[in-house]
């Protein structure tokens, strides 16, 4: 790879869109996509893990997405149950550690077993932290951030003045991580789609037309070098003829 280690992002956030599409485009029954798009996970994880990037955090399942058939949902659950069986090991191998976000009391019973055990096994392991966002969505992040300061100030723990920005921060996911540097979304749609609304504020957005199950290694790298030819500044200068930049 060929950017600098300054040019490396700290925090990668990836919304993995096109399962569906690929399927279609194979000839595939839908659950068929979302099996491919596995692979593509892995692959990620390595290819960030190898790069240097201290946190990745994909979007695999939205507040949103629980209005699709029943047969759907029950599908994905399923998936995301047999994945986390079949990858913590290798994660927790690898040295990295898995982290679930999102509203996971909408999740079985068992699927919330798998989890806290996948975290509680991954727990010490500081290569890369892996977070997936699952039964998440932005606005819920906000306002349930929102819910516990307001709660916090009824019972006099915190005064309203002491609810800023830097509170909220704090409150939301992800708090104990950088933000997200680089945003890649792929299948060819340009929108965050309630991905991390407050998190993503200055992230560099990159998007492909590359569906998921295709993007592969290769392709991690790409968007890691775009990234590397990006210009942050954070609301300052460009850093040219003499101005200043926060970048």
């Amino acid at each position: 790879m060929s950017e600098t280690p300054s040019k490396r992002p700290r925090h990668v956030a990836i919304i993995m869109d096109g399962n569906g599409r690929w399927a279609a485009q194979h000839g595939e029954p839908r659950h068929q996509g979302h099996r491919a798009g596995a692979e593509s996970v892995r692959q990620a994880v390595e290819t960030c893990a190898r790069a240097g990037v201290e946190a990745l955090t994909l979007f695999a399942f939205s507040s949103e997405n629980w209005r699709r058939p029943a047969s759907e949902v029950s599908m994905l659950m399923a998936l995301f149950l047999r994945v986390l069986d079949r990858e913590t090991e290798r994660l927790h191998q690898n040295g990295i550690r898995l982290n679930v976000i999102g509203d996971r009391g909408r999740f079985s019973e068992r699927l919330q077993q798998r989890c806290e055990a996948a975290e509680t096994l991954t727990g010490e392991n500081t290569r890369m932290q892996l977070n997936i966002a699952a039964s998440y969505g932005g606005r819920w992040d906000i306002a349930q951030a929102a819910r516990d300061l307001a709660a916090a100030a009824v019972a006099g723990e915190r005064t309203l003045e002491s609810i800023d920005e830097a509170a909220l921060n704090q409150a939301v996911c992800l708090h104990n991580l950088p933000a997200p540097d680089l945003f890649v979304r792929t299948g060819g749609e340009q929108r965050i789609s309630n991905f991390l609304l407050w998190q993503l504020a200055y992230t560099e957005l990159y998007f492909t037309p590359v569906l998921w199950p295709d993007f592969n290694a290769e392709e991690m790298t790409r968007a890691l070098d775009w990234f590397a030819s990006r210009e942050r500044r954070f609301g300052g200068l460009a850093n040219h003829k003499g101005a200043s930049t926060d970048a």
